[in-house]
């Protein structure tokens, strides 16, 4: 099949590298890992995005998740549309702050207090200066293959052994700052227990992503993440749930309430602005008394609960807490997936889906998938080739085989058949 014309976003990417790194303002942006060049994006509605050249997708990224009720939803638009006439950012205390708070707080038994961020990057970084502020304690624990946006204590990749310090995976992070951060393997209940031993009385918190989804779709056993919650109890340290893409997405509560956990501290993204820039972290009050100005744990920000935001969440999440919302949308997600699972079954093709809610990961492999270290790069080359053959066909997935897809509440049935005739073909061409 003939390639997609990508004339204008190839022009406007040589034109954005004359302005920013790489061209781009994130790295993954770039289609470093997929063929061609960047498509730029021109509009978004529904299910659909259309680039620069006019190429229209049905879009399975939304936004890198947050875009559960599809692009441009009416809603969240004349929301926020009526708010932004009396002001876009105040730098001071709203009611719409209560509100969208108030929302949270009631339809989520993890949380009983709040504080909003500007991104779920500084969400978890909030998270972690609290756990440590809480305890008093200085290491913290993190998984290999979990992704906790780009503060410098997080981004850190493992080193060498069962339990490593650290080593740090951008320039820029000084190594006190990685030697701070313990990291070990997912999904190895004796890596946690020598870690703690290790480091007695000075781990501060363990942090997961609720469902490791940042690396793949690395769903945790029951008895993995309860044995977390009991080892970071019997040693005094916090247990820090990462929903910033599972939170509000495979259900209200998230990945708390798919495990029945109850984390210490939890994380969530710009899901809760309706795909605008915001994050929070809440726990119970006691452990929120140490945030500043009740406490001596600081954290701020300018364009923290801005009233644009603010708009935004309120109307995505008055849709989201209605009656059977996530039940309809991860029904028709999974009957998606089962589709797909049937069609590569009956094939024989070396590859499976990974599924939650409604996110859903391929992976090119014959084999059950729980850490980074059981991902194959070299699998990679396929997703590269699927991706390549998908847009040729209107069908838009992350530009890395390591990224999840989302299914939307405005994905129909008949976007849902297109995706799946266009995967098939798709999958031909790879397996062929």
């Amino acid at each position: 099949m003939q390639d997609i014309s990508r004339a204008k976003s190839a022009e406007l990417y040589e034109k954005s590298k004359t302005y920013f790194p790489g061209g781009v303002n994130s790295p993954v942006r770039a289609f470093k890992s997929v063929y061609g060049t960047p498509l730029f994006i021109q509009k978004g509605d529904g299910p659909y995005i259309w680039d620069a050249d006019g190429n229209q997708f049905i879009d399975f990224c939304a936004s890198w998740g947050p875009l559960i009720l599809g692009h441009n939803n009416a809603e969240i638009r004349e929301k926020v549309t009526e708010v932004m006439q009396n002001g876009m950012s105040f730098g001071a205390p709203t009611a719409l702050e209560n509100e969208l708070a108030e929302l949270i707080i009631k339809n989520n038994r993890f949380v009983e207090k709040i504080r909003f961020t500007s991104s779920g990057t500084e969400a978890v970084m909030s998270a972690i200066r609290l756990a440590r502020g809480y305890t008093g304690k200085n290491k913290i624990i993190k998984f290999e293959g979990c992704y906790h946006g780009h503060s410098d204590s997080l981004l850190v990749k493992a080193g060498s052994g069962l339990v490593t310090f650290g080593e740090t995976s951008s320039a820029g992070v000084p190594k006190a700052f990685a030697d701070e951060t313990i990291v070990i393997a997912l999904n190895d209940k004796n890596a946690v227990t020598e870690a703690f031993a290790q480091f007695k009385g000075d781990v501060a918190a363990v942090i997961i992503e609720g469902i490791p989804a940042n690396n793949g779709l690395l769903i945790q056993d029951q008895e993995y993440v309860e044995f977390l919650s009991e080892t970071c109890k019997a040693n005094a340290a916090l247990l820090i749930f990462d929903e910033v893409i599972t939170g509000f997405r495979v259900g209200f509560e998230g990945a708390a309430a798919h495990y029945g956990i109850k984390p210490d501290i939890v994380t969530y993204g710009k899901i809760i602005g309706g795909g605008l820039p915001v994050g929070m972290y809440g726990a119970s009050n006691e452990i929120m008394a140490h945030v500043s100005p009740d406490g001596g744990v600081y954290q701020a920000g300018t364009l923290s609960g801005n009233p644009v935001a603010m708009a935004a969440g309120i109307a995505a999440l008055t849709i989201l807490s209605s009656e059977g919302f996530y039940e309809q949308l991860n029904a028709k997600a999974q009957a998606f997936v089962n589709e797909l699972k049937s069609h590569i079954s009956e094939k024989g093709y070396e590859l499976k889906i990974f599924t939650v809610g409604s996110i859903f990961w391929f992976a090119f492999t014959s084999k059950d998938i729980k850490t980074a270290e059981d991902i194959d790069p070299a699998s990679m080359d396929k997703f590269k080739i699927m991706h390549r053959e998908l847009l040729n066909r209107g069908i838009y997935f992350g530009p890395s085989g390591y990224e999840v897809g989302f299914v939307s509440a405005a994905h129909t049935q008949v976007e849902l058949d297109k995706a799946k005739t266009a995967i098939f073909e798709a999958l031909e061409v790879v397996f062929g």
